[in-house]
């Protein structure tokens, strides 16, 4: 499985295109702003969208949501525990900063445990609450896209409603250290990273 990142919105958030570079089917995971560069990266690349995918509920990364189901007609998916964050726009002032549109509801909802797939390769499903209650991360063969759960030298922010830092330190330490030393680690925002660097120098990981 490959990927590329456009990095859309005032907030600059890692908007993946994954795709089987057989098929070129492809998920767009996280559009969270600016629809037109997102839609002009996956034109370029030529690229099948076949599923949109949200690794959790805020707004920077589910503010596209509406005008991507209304280009490519294809199924939304979220954990069902971030289904309602769907339902209305938690914060006008940055939505209207974004640019972002209230989301279309799932079609279906992220199990944990799940392959999606994507032509003939698949994302393993990996329920990481904490940043909120439905986070997940998305497995490949050979990286992590770790939505606002694991950066590079930090871990996602837990004062939102529904965040817990239990939870996240929980979901960090048990399911996603226990992965290899060498996988690429995608975050949410800012560069990538792998399990092993965050091993042995984020500060938030004791």
């Amino acid at each position: 499985m490959k990927y590329d990142v456009v990095v859309v919105g005032a907030l600059e958030t890692n908007c993946y295109l994954v795709y089987c570079p057989e098929t070129l089917d492809c998920a767009i995971v996280d559009p969270g702003a600016a629809p037109e560069r997102i839609i002009a990266a996956v034109a370029e690349r030529e690229l099948k969208p076949i599923a949109i995918l949200n690794t959790h509920g805020h707004i920077d990364h589910i503010g596209s949501n509406r005008e991507m189901k209304n280009k490519y007609r294809v199924p939304l998916r979220i954990h069902k525990a971030d289904g309602p964050m769907l339902a209305h726009i938690q914060s006008i002032e940055l939505s209207l900063l974004l640019g972002a549109e209230e989301s279309p509801p799932a079609d279906s909802y992220l199990k944990e445990g799940e392959a999606v797939t994507i032509g003939r390769c698949s994302l393993a499903v990996i329920h990481t609450p904490g940043h909120s209650p439905g986070s997940v991360s998305l497995l490949a063969d050979s990286f992590l896209l770790s939505g606002d759960t694991l950066f590079c030298g930090g871990v996602g922010r837990t004062d939102l409603p529904g965040g817990s830092f239990r939870d996240l330190e929980d979901s960090i330490k048990r399911k996603l250290l226990t992965l290899s030393d060498d996988l690429l680690v995608l975050p949410g925002h800012g560069p990538r990273t792998t399990i092993g660097q965050e091993k042995d120098t984020n500060p938030f990981i004791s």
